[in-house]
């Protein structure tokens, strides 16, 4: 299997794409959530560890902290291992600060970004490095991978926090269903966000709430978050 990006996991759902659009999120659309989300992540219904958010602030300010931890074993034996942080600034909708270290076993990846244009507000741009390269420069205002915010729904680009590429992507909502959630099953809507090698299924309840991610993986096997 290969690793997972905060979100979603692995060289697979680090979603490697070339350059996206400059179609942007209006910086100061509905308020960005609050909370903590909690995920066991399984492959082909098994559990191999957890990716968990944590999300604050007041106002239009936000600070996200995720961390993933995933060890995939055979017969009892580690076959591969994932970590992943990042921290996270936001000022509406907009990215304003990014830092993530991943460990995809045993490569090491690093990315950071900084504000470009006068103050720092959001909306003006970022730099963006990934592993000590020279930077990219992206224009207006743009989002990291936030599954946990209802504004990702609209968007046309997306900054992956593991590679630090901006990738092009199309987000649509593709109908609802029933989940299991904390051991309940529960009536979700389905937004699927593709672009990438593989399809990532992204589930919210009638509130606009996180529940849950489908993707596959290498080898055709099925990953998937559910909120403890």
């Amino acid at each position: 299997m290969k690793a997972l990006h905060a979100v979603h996991v692995g060289k697979t759902l680090a979603l490697s794409l070339s350059f996206g659009l400059l179609a942007t999120a209006p910086s100061h659309a509905a308020t960005a959530p609050t909370g903590e989300w909690n995920f066991v992540a399984s492959l082909n219904d098994k559990p191999i560890g957890e990716h968990r958010f944590n999300v604050t602030g007041s106002g239009d300010e936000r600070r996200v902290v995720g961390e993933a931890n995933f060890d995939v074993r055979f017969i009892g034996i580690s076959a591969y291992r994932y970590q992943h942080k990042v921290v996270e600034k936001w000022r509406g909708n907009c990215l304003t600060d990014l830092v993530s270290k991943t460990d995809d076993d045993g490569k090491i990846m690093r990315v950071r970004t900084q504000t470009e244009g006068e103050g720092s507000s959001g909306g003006e741009g970022l730099m963006v490095f990934a592993d000590n390269a020279t930077g990219l420069s992206v224009a207006g205002c743009v989002m990291s991978f936030a599954y946990w915010n209802p504004a990702l729904q609209t968007q046309t680009r997306l900054l992956n926090a593991q590679t630090g590429k901006l990738e092009k992507v199309q987000i649509t909502r593709v109908g609802s269903g029933e989940i299991d959630v904390r051991g309940q099953s529960t009536v979700a809507t389905r937004w699927r966000i593709t672009g990438a090698t593989n399809p990532i299924d992204v589930w919210y309840s009638a509130t606009g709430d996180w529940l849950g991610l489908d993707s596959t993986v290498d080898g055709g096997r099925k990953l998937s978050y559910r909120l403890k």
